[in-house]
């Protein structure tokens, strides 16, 4: 490539990131999006003015005529908003972390259905090319909303993946959020989607729904006031109910997937949004957490015997497929667990421990543990992978799974310190970033709803 080509290359890259794109030495300059978000008096999605907390913000236009009632209505949302996180759980105000897990949950109610969007949308952030919504993403936070004790939205949240689904049980890689079902491009599917969905579908089940009458105004901004957990099989069958051609198409997805040579699912883009020749880690993870969840709902009782055949799953292989699947991965990518079979170590071996599956998948904890040298950044949080390009930038989704992992188990200590990583590199308006640039400036859309998911699973871990 000749010199003038090369410039020519780097600056239709520039231009095709509207400019944000910059190369200090090795290192890659993104803009920071915005510092929050928050919603306007019609319920849209504004931007927060850097140096100004999301919290209890009011933008309001400059008509004196309209000015009061704009004032009124915003007061209503945000009284609205903080009854919404009343009703939930809520850390300790004591808690060094609490503003961050607070600011969390108040960014997933925002990125909820806001106007324009279907009943249950979570989007994976405020900025343009965010405003979808992804299986992944959207899963995760039906998961910490039920577990923050918000299980209506949970279930609206789920109820709208059901509904984008394929008959297939196939998931497009991202939705527009009007809840057709249309997508935003031609990306290939990404067959991860099914299995975070039923994973998530099981969390969502445990956790139950409240009683009929009781759960408020589910169509406000977001979801109304949530009630606590409906305690007993009652409530937890009524979601199983809701869920199941969730459950089942999923599952039947994830079975017709496996390879027979290998036992494992054959290739496809996950996280990395990229195309794939062989099978990743996290798509065989991924795979694993839905089988498991497949699995334990059927053991349970709460999808019942006829509802899985007349989807064309074979209830009586559900277990079976999964510890053989379990055993494959193990042999395949054991003991170190990388991104392909052979290859370097990938984020994705989080997803082989709990909260994801039911026990962890033997030597999966030690080589998290192992793997972390190599994925770190300048700033102190982690790549996707060791193979992400070496550009100096820290995600905050892969950190945040970090915690959870911790979290989850037995490792308290290292899970506060990666929280407390999370929390120093907020934007000054409170937001978790999607990035952090070498220097531990936060760039790139904030909030994204992914990382302030993730942030709750692991707040909301059992005690060791």
């Amino acid at each position: 490539m000749t010199r003038r080509s090369r410039w020519a290359a780097a600056l239709a890259v520039l231009l095709a990131c509207g400019g944000s794109l910059v190369w200090q030495g090795s290192h890659r300059q993104v803009s920071l999006h915005q510092e929050a978000v928050t919603r306007d008096a019609w319920g849209r999605l504004v931007e927060v003015a850097p140096g100004r907390s999301a919290d209890g913000w009011l933008p309001l236009s400059a008509d004196p005529e309209t000015m009061p009632l704009e004032v009124s209505v915003l007061a209503a949302r945000e009284a609205g908003r903080q009854g919404w996180l009343a009703s939930g759980w809520l850390p300790d105000p004591a808690d060094p972390r609490a503003g961050m897990v607070r600011a969390a949950l108040a960014d997933l109610h925002t990125l909820t259905a806001p106007t324009g969007t279907a009943p249950g949308a979570v989007l994976a952030g405020a900025s343009p090319a965010w405003q979808y919504v992804w299986p992944r993403d959207a899963s995760c936070v039906a998961v910490a909303l039920a577990r923050t004790g918000h299980q209506q939205d949970a279930l609206l949240t789920l109820l709208l993946l059901q509904d984008l689904q394929a008959d297939d049980g196939s998931m497009q890689a991202r939705y527009l959020p009007v809840g057709d079902g249309t997508v935003p491009d031609d990306r290939e599917p990404q067959e991860d989607g099914p299995g975070w969905a039923l994973w998530a579908a099981a969390a969502v089940i445990e956790e139950g729904v409240p009683s009929p009458g009781d759960d408020g105004d589910a169509g406000d901004a977001g979801g109304g006031p949530a009630t606590g957990r409906r305690e007993g099989a009652g409530g937890q069958q009524q979601v199983a109910g809701l869920l199941t051609p969730l459950v089942v198409r999923s599952t039947g997805r994830l079975l017709d997937r496996l390879d027979p040579g290998t036992g494992l699912p054959r290739p496809s883009p996950d996280y990395w949004e990229r195309p794939e020749d062989e099978v990743t880690l996290a798509v065989a993870a991924t795979a694993l957490m839905g089988l498991e969840a497949a699995s334990d709902l059927h053991a349970s009782g709460l999808v019942g015997e006829q509802a899985w055949r007349s989807g064309g799953v074979d209830p009586g292989l559900l277990a079976p497929a999964a510890a053989n699947l379990r055993a494959q991965i193990g042999d395949s990518f054991g003991p170190r667990f990388p991104r392909h079979v052979g290859g370097r170590p990938d984020a994705a071996v989080t997803l082989l421990l709990p909260p994801f599956v039911d026990v962890p998948v033997p030597g999966a904890d030690e080589a998290r543990l192992r793997a972390q040298e190599a994925q770190r950044r300048p700033a102190g949080g982690v790549a996707p992978g060791a193979g992400w390009r070496n550009d100096g930038v820290s995600w905050t989704p892969q950190t945040a799974l970090q915690a959870v992992a911790a979290a989850h188990n037995g490792h308290p200590l290292e899970a506060d310190r990666w929280l407390d990583w999370l929390d120093a590199h907020r934007t000054a308006a409170g937001a978790l970033p999607e990035k952090v640039l070498h220097d531990g400036d936060p760039a790139a859309v904030a909030p994204l709803g992914w990382t302030a998911a993730l942030v709750l699973l692991a707040a909301r871990a059992p005690a060791p």
